[in-house]
């Protein structure tokens, strides 16, 4: 029996979560967006417009943030030392 979509990206999300425990966020955000992408393809699999389409807006935010977190134009630092 082969795992759906659903388990996949549940799989990946618990690693994200774990990379993000460990202070990988960069890698962590690969694994959230690879999870996401597994739920857009079950949302497909089911039919489900607005499901695709919110995960789809919740995509498009964590490209976002990834990229501000990149080129380091986030506010908030995530070093203890450097937090006010």
């Amino acid at each position: 029996m082969l795992p759906s979509f659903a388990i996949i990206g549940g799989i990946l999300l618990n690693v994200g979560a774990f990379l993000t425990f460990r202070g990988k966020i960069f890698e962590a955000v690969w694994a959230y967006l690879l999870a996401d992408m597994c739920w857009i393809a079950m949302a497909w699999q089911r039919d489900d417009r607005w499901g695709m389409f919110f995960i789809a807006v919740g995509i498009g935010f964590g490209l976002l943030a990834f990229r501000r977190m990149h080129r380091g134009d986030m506010e908030k630092s995530l070093n203890k030392d450097e937090r006010g």
